[in-house]
């Protein structure tokens, strides 16, 4: 049977790929399962995985939730947003690479990382108000902290697609790429963030997630007294000259 979300892991760095590009890598529930496994091992897994990528085959990313599976039941309530939530807060750092559609539940899949790259073929849309739904995995608080209130509300009360370079522009994506060098400049930046410290780079997700609605004297404050400090690896590089040239 082909697996919907494949899961490969080397060198510290986890890659998932949504793998039901027949479909448009719509979400259906066994895609949903799939993703929860992986996120089990990735949990277990620990600081041995520095990255995360999630990616997906085909020429769209995702086209959003699965419609044709309207009805059906799910494990427990509120399943899919559940693990979205889980996906956004593995201690990871996150990079989601999208080309082609990336559609309503699809764009609330990207939002749950920490970088979103885009290829100059990628379309982002919240089509809710299209099909008469309202958002519960995470739309109205995580596109608005991405692009701001005001860009946010336009994206959704109108429906309209965001090109790849528009995304680059306004903030939804960090980068924009041509098509044919996605995947080499997210491999380049999975790669440097494995070679960081681990406890670096996991420290500083919480501190950003903690910190990110806070004042800046309560955000400084909260930096100082939850730091994670020194890590056990410090003298380790400093000894290899990590930095230098």
């Amino acid at each position: 049977m082909t697996q919907l979300v494949t899961y490969d892991c080397t060198d510290g760095i986890a890659i998932l790929t949504l793998n039901r590009a027949d479909k448009r890598n719509a979400l259906s529930l066994a895609l949903w399962q799939e993703l929860e496994g992986h996120l089990d091992t990735i949990e277990a897994a620990g600081g041995a995985i520095g990255v995360v990528v999630l990616r997906a085959a085909g020429p769209v990313f995702c086209a959003g939730n699965d419609l044709k599976e309207r009805g059906v039941k799910f494990p427990r309530p509120f399943y899919q947003p559940h693990i979205v939530t889980r996906l956004a807060s593995i201690p990871q750092p996150l990079i989601v690479a999208v080309q082609g559609g990336c559609f309503t539940g699809g764009l609330e899949l990207a939002l749950a990382g920490d970088i979103i790259l885009a290829s100059e073929s990628a379309s982002f849309a919240d089509t809710h108000g299209k099909f008469s739904m309202v958002p519960m995995w995470g739309m109205s608080q995580r596109l608005p902290r991405r692009v701001g209130s005001f860009k946010a509300r336009e994206i959704s009360f109108t429906g309209l697609p965001v090109s790849g370079r528009e995304a680059e522009r306004i903030g939804l994506a960090n980068q924009c790429v041509a098509d044919d060098q996605l995947e080499a400049r997210t491999m380049e930046m999975a790669r440097a963030i494995a070679g960081q410290s681990r406890h670096s780079v996991f420290a500083y997700k919480e501190l950003y997630t903690a910190q990110a609605d806070l004042p800046l004297a309560a955000g400084l404050a909260h930096e100082v007294f939850n730091t994670k400090g020194r890590g056990t690896d410090l003298e380790e590089r400093v000894a290899e000259g990590f930095g230098k040239k």
